[in-house]
């Protein structure tokens, strides 16, 4: 899931992550909003915001949304920095660095929430932008561009098109592949969804505020390790079966 990537990814593979990552920032971006009533997994808005505050020349009002995309940027840029950096080292999950930073920015924010009040609300909102950033970056780099997972228009689009092409056999006659992408694009969209319920329910019925960030990031390391754990287990297994194979050779 984590592990795949080119020729060697598949549907499936695509699908198990898209949904984990989906359903994760559906609750960062509903915990987002209702703490602090800003948009914490896309900055489409914001840029928005931004470039009207600089119309009406109200510079230093527009510094905040600024930093808000600047984060999301810097979280993009040290996802696949550190992607790269590692990719030659074979021994290590290149995806495991950005996964641990992201779910550790959600645990630090949750705990915190128990012992400080959060006055920096801006702060905490660059923060989890930042995550957002570095989850957008390598699941994108994962999956060649096809997983999305942070933010729905571009989805919204693409189901549009992909639908609409359905209705022309002719022109596209790769039904197959189709099928899959608008698969895929409705899991995302419905995890999204389903992440957004359960983060409301979190914080506001079960009042566990911020705390529900970290019912996000526990999914996440779950995720991650058991990953991690299946490909051990493979990797262990395709090494005794070459070594069986080796020795009844020899005999």
């Amino acid at each position: 899931m984590f592990r795949h990537q080119g020729k060697s990814r598949t549907l499936k593979h695509n699908l198990r992550i898209a949904t984990i990552l989906s359903f994760v920032a559906g609750i960062v971006n509903v915990t987002g909003f209702l703490s602090f009533k800003q948009l914490t997994t896309n900055v489409t808005g914001h840029f928005a915001l931004f470039i009207n505050d600089v119309a009406d020349f109200k510079f230093w009002k527009g510094t905040i949304y600024f930093l808000y995309i600047f984060s999301f940027l810097l979280g993009s840029f040290l996802s696949s920095f550190l992607i790269e950096q590692f990719r030659e080292n074979k021994k290590l999950n290149v995806f495991f660095l950005p996964t641990l930073i992201e779910s550790l920015i959600l645990i630090s924010i949750g705990l915190l929430s128990n012992f400080i009040e959060m006055k920096y609300s801006d702060l905490i909102v660059c923060s989890l932008l930042f995550s957002m950033g570095l989850q957008n970056s390598f699941v994108t780099k994962i999956s060649n561009a096809v997983v999305r997972t942070t933010h729905l228009t571009g989805l919204f689009t693409d189901l549009g098109i992909d639908i609409s092409q359905m209705f022309f056999p002719k022109l596209h006659p790769h039904r197959e592949k189709l099928k899959a992408n608008i698969k895929l694009r409705i899991y995302i969209i419905l995890f999204f969804f389903a992440g957004g319920l359960i983060g409301g329910f979190f914080y506001s019925k079960l009042d566990l505020k911020l705390n529900t960030l970290i019912f996000g990031a526990l999914i996440l390391l779950i995720s991650l390790f058991y990953d991690d754990l299946r490909y051990r287990i493979i990797k262990t297994k395709r090494k005794y079966n070459q070594r069986k194979k080796l020795n009844a050779t020899k005999n």
